[in-house]
């Protein structure tokens, strides 16, 4: 199998560390990009940069290096990049994974799904410096000193319109007869349990729960590799 690893927001390429090494030896091809603008990439970011960008990102990826088959992961913000990705190649993935991540609609926005105190504070720093601060640690749930000093480490702020600019899916019914999975896990960012209660009892999904904080990766790398891992 080959597995996309995609980052959430503020993250980058780095916060995979822990699960490609895992899946690797499990014997399965990985590929884990850091989105423009952050990670490695972050001195890449301009005003213009946006979700249009990452989906771009994850499209020229997967035909560049002629991925087929694909298992597609996106964790939190990624949702949105995977959603439309997936519309646009539909024909290179076999499933689609939403790690903690956004679910969205065709034509909204990442912001549009974010509790409004949030959003409004994410909408005035996006006019005054066109991007966003990182989420607390306690926000993504990392609380071991060890873990928190790489995460902090690492994050940087997020091009503010990847989260303003709405998600176009270019082929809904595609992505409707994708095997999708959601995963779950105990988020304090109040945005994901909206996602989780629509495709729990969905018989088109599969749904798992994973009782630990949003940056999963990072937090119990094992187990979302056995996740992953499943077939």
């Amino acid at each position: 199998m080959t597995f996309v690893l995609i980052h959430g927001a503020w993250h980058g390429a780095w916060c995979w560390r822990r699960v490609a090494p895992l899946l690797r030896a499990a014997g399965h091809e990985v590929f884990a990009p850091s989105l423009t603008g952050l990670g490695e990439r972050a001195h890449l970011a301009r005003p213009d940069t946006g979700l249009e960008t990452h989906i771009a990102d994850v499209v020229m990826l997967l035909e560049m290096e002629d991925l087929e088959d694909v298992i597609l992961v996106g964790h939190s913000y990624a949702g949105m990049v995977i959603t439309g990705a997936a519309g646009r190649a539909p024909e290179r993935i076999r499933r689609l994974v939403y790690l903690d991540a956004f679910l969205p609609e065709d034509g909204k926005a990442a912001i549009d799904y974010i509790p409004p105190e949030r959003a409004t504070r994410q909408r005035e720093q996006a006019e005054k410096a066109g991007s966003i601060e990182p989420l607390s640690l306690a926000g993504f749930g990392v609380t071991a000193e060890e873990d928190a000093r790489w995460v902090s480490r690492h994050l940087v702020r997020q091009p503010a319109r990847t989260f303003l600019e709405p998600v176009r899916i270019a082929n809904p019914a595609a992505l409707a007869r994708m095997e999708r999975i959601y995963i779950d896990c105990d988020s304090a960012t109040g945005t994901f349990t909206q996602f989780a209660a629509k495709v729990r009892a969905d018989p088109s999904w599969r749904f798992f729960e994973l009782p630990c904080g949003h940056d999963a990766m990072v937090i119990d790398p094992q187990a979302v590799a056995r996740l992953l891992l499943q077939d």
